[in-house]
């Protein structure tokens, strides 16, 4: 069936802080990873142009402060999201233990008209880290947990060396394409509490 000319992607990052969701996007999009830790404050996002099938799509990745006092950002924030991606620390179990609650945040703030079948992906992060031997999450523990939740799309990588960052986001970029198609989009410049509200339909009879 012929499909509208979507152009706009949106996909949010959650998950704690410090579990480098600032520098899987900045490792996808600049192909540059800095040392120097800066907390994000509020919500930042970069773009990126991405190529399927002769159709050129924007990818906008909205980065989140993973700090709970950040968390009530909004609807504004979470409303008209393709796809959502947790990211955790695999040398870090309190960070894997609250995927749980990222997820039913986001569904919660999202409200997808379909949350069955909404598209996460998980990301497994910091797998550099000391040749391996600190971890604490296994990946079969964290692939268990996916396949818990309707088997969503898992890898392990490092943003520091780029590891498996460009695989993971091809794979966000298809199924916020699939998700999104058969909805009508609209999203602000910036996040505005006041007027985006009104302006998406939840769902769309397309």
């Amino acid at each position: 069936m012929p499909s509208r000319r979507r152009t706009l992607l949106k996909v949010i990052i959650l998950g704690d802080s410090g579990v480098g969701k600032t520098s899987l996007m900045n490792q996808y999009v600049n192909k540059k990873f800095s040392n120097q830790y800066k907390a994000t404050i509020g919500a930042d996002f970069l773009t990126k142009e991405v190529q399927f099938e002769d159709r050129l799509f924007t990818l906008q990745i909205w980065d989140t402060a993973g700090q709970e006092r950040f968390q009530s950002l909004g609807v504004a924030f979470y409303r008209g999201a393709d796809c959502c991606v947790l990211v955790y620390d695999v040398n870090v179990m309190k960070s894997f233990d609250n995927l749980n609650n990222w997820r039913e945040e986001f569904l919660i703030q999202a409200s997808p008209s379909d949350p069955e079948n909404f598209p996460f992906v998980v990301i497994g992060n910091k797998v550099d880290v000391d040749g391996g031997n600190s971890r604490v999450v296994s990946e079969k523990k964290a692939r268990a947990w996916c396949a818990s939740k309707g088997n969503i799309p898992y890898f392990e990588t490092s943003a520091k060396e780029g590891t498996n960052v460009e695989e993971a986001f091809q794979v966000i970029a298809k199924n916020a394409l699939k998700s999104g198609e058969e909805e009508e989009i609209y999203l602000p410049d910036t996040i505005d509490v006041g007027s985006s509200g009104q302006q998406r339909p939840t769902g769309c009879e397309c």
